[in-house]
């Protein structure tokens, strides 16, 4: 199978990495020095589950010398997704399967808009990694998983084909039988939990010991159960409960990828998570006013990350 990923941040470059160590055919799509990087010394992944080098990575930023794919991974921040499923047409024939790997719940549905939603399918992951340096991304927390599904949530051949190829990899991975479900579980854990880790500017440990923000992070989980539930998704009434768990499971010094950027004063995915509960809110008629807190606080900084990253 060919595969390309696109995007070779944290996320793409574990699990496009892992996939390409058991010898699938994988392209990198990535740019500037980490892509230089990449061609030059391979793409080097530091996990607690076994270092690993792929040397020589078939890497580019042109989509068109990679050419069309059987599966294409997504793997950009949230926010690129438009943009990127604008870019990636010379990558899509009559059978890519494109597969987002998002931390929000929208991006299917964006990429389906404009490549067509027989394309597509739903998926998420669990993994905390981030790039160290230009070619070189670290595995810091989780055991890394994949779910994916149809977006009818049929099992099909293609679904049964990709979890062969994780397996294959040695990566955990899931065929969800309801993949709105899946996608609003994680979602209920990751937009509470980067929304109060970037405001409070406190990693796991301290947010979860401290009475006060642990509280808050237990307020914004209900509102997101209860914003999709007011949307039809059937999540499960321990909802919240798990996602507490996992908070508590964490690496004391554990953030999310959205609180790392917004303390680097880099464009993030408040929009695609914190920016998009709070308008999904308002569409059902569901009060989200932790949520509402957090976005009115981390806009103007995301505002001036935005305005700074046009000028550079």
């Amino acid at each position: 199978m060919r595969i390309v990923v696109f995007g070779t941040g944290g996320v793409g470059g574990y699990f496009g990495g892992r996939v390409a160590q058991s010898g699938e055919d994988v392209t990198f799509i990535a740019r500037g020095e980490h892509l230089r990087a990449i061609q030059t010394s391979g793409l080097r992944v530091d996990s607690q589950f076994g270092d690993f080098l792929i040397h020589p990575a078939k890497a580019t930023d042109d989509v068109s010398e990679a050419g069309q794919a059987d599966l294409v991974i997504v793997a950009v921040k949230a926010w690129q997704i438009p943009e990127v499923a604008r870019a990636m047409k010379p990558l899509v024939g009559p059978a890519t399967t494109i597969l987002p790997l998002e931390n929000g719940v929208e991006a299917a549905d964006q990429l389906a808009a404009e490549l067509g939603s027989e394309r597509v399918i739903g998926g998420l992951c669990k993994i905390v990694s981030y790039i160290v340096e230009p070619g070189h991304v670290r595995h810091a927390g989780f055991e890394p998983s994949v779910t994916f599904g149809e977006l009818n949530n049929r099992r099909t051949e293609r679904v049964e084909r990709i979890q062969e190829i994780f397996t294959k990899a040695g990566i955990s991975s899931t065929v969800a039988t309801d993949i709105k479900v899946a996608l609003w579980t994680k979602f209920l854990f990751i937009v509470s939990f980067s929304g109060i880790g970037a405001l409070r500017g406190r990693p796991a440990g301290e947010i979860r010991t401290n009475p006060e923000s642990r509280a808050l992070l237990l307020k914004a989980m209900e509102e997101v159960y209860a914003v999709g539930r007011a949307r039809g998704v059937d999540l499960p009434e321990d909802s919240v409960e798990k996602a507490m768990a996992t908070v508590d499971s964490l690496p004391a010094d554990g953030t999310s990828s959205m609180q790392r950027d917004i303390a680097s004063g880099r464009p993030s995915e408040l929009e695609s998570q914190t920016g998009a509960i709070v308008r999904m809110a308002r569409e059902v008629g569901v009060e989200a006013p932790t949520h509402e807190l957090i976005y009115n606080i981390l806009l103007p900084l995301e505002t001036e990350a935005r305005k700074r990253a046009m000028t550079m």
